[in-house]
């Protein structure tokens, strides 16, 4: 029988243990824009130079290093300049449906169908396309996608059980309000900004 937890530091520890490598990730990710380590963000913009910050990135889950390190990478592009991190929310098809203007978003907008095309025709995880959609993101002012999630999805890219793009495709093309599409790691916002304040000391 396992010992309960007696101090806030037990149930901070206990609380991180049973949270999903992809909302850690999250998590020490978000407090490097909190906490202003921009030095970290800015090697993690830099993906085709490994530093220590790509390397951390990894150990969340290394079965999953190259997925993490890259959404990683596509976290710290969407945050540049940012001082508050945004943890987002639902699937890429959820956010790519936020790509646009006033005169059209996601289905109706030519430049956000031809880009969810692109992704969800990629048998390989189409990274360059991903970062073409965060930076359309970023731009529009519009929320990113669950981090965490991302990071579960493109780790089981290549699942045919999974369909992700698929679910993706399906996420971009249905009307708002309709989506079923929300997963347990679309609640790391509500679960990591609860738990914020106990993620400081995550970079040491």
């Amino acid at each position: 029988m396992s010992t309960p937890p007696n101090t806030a530091d037990d149930v901070t520890a206990t609380v991180r243990e049973e949270r999903q490598p992809s909302e850690r990730l999250t998590a020490w990710l978000a407090s490097l824009v909190r906490n202003r380590e921009y030095g970290q963000l800015a090697e993690l913009r830099r993906p085709r130079v490994r530093g220590n910050a790509h390397i951390r990135a990894g150990w969340f889950d290394p079965e999953q290093r190259e997925v993490y390190e890259q959404v990683a990478f596509l976290f710290a592009v969407y945050h540049r300049g940012q001082s508050k991190p945004s943890y987002g929310y639902g699937s890429l098809g959820d956010a790519a449906r936020r790509i646009g203007s006033g005169a059209g978003r996601g289905p109706d907008d030519p430049g956000a169908s031809r880009l969810i095309d692109r992704i969800v025709s990629s048998r390989r995880i189409p990274w360059r396309h991903l970062q073409h959609a965060v930076a359309r993101l970023r731009a529009c002012d519009q929320p990113p996608p669950s981090w965490a999630r991302l990071a579960d999805d493109l780790g089981r890219w290549n699942d045919r059980r999974a369909r992700i793009a698929y679910e993706w495709a399906v996420d971009f093309h249905t009307p708002p309000g309709r989506s079923g599409s929300t997963s347990s790691s679309d609640k790391t916002a509500g679960t990591a900004a609860a738990h914020a304040t106990t993620e400081k000391d995550t970079t040491t």
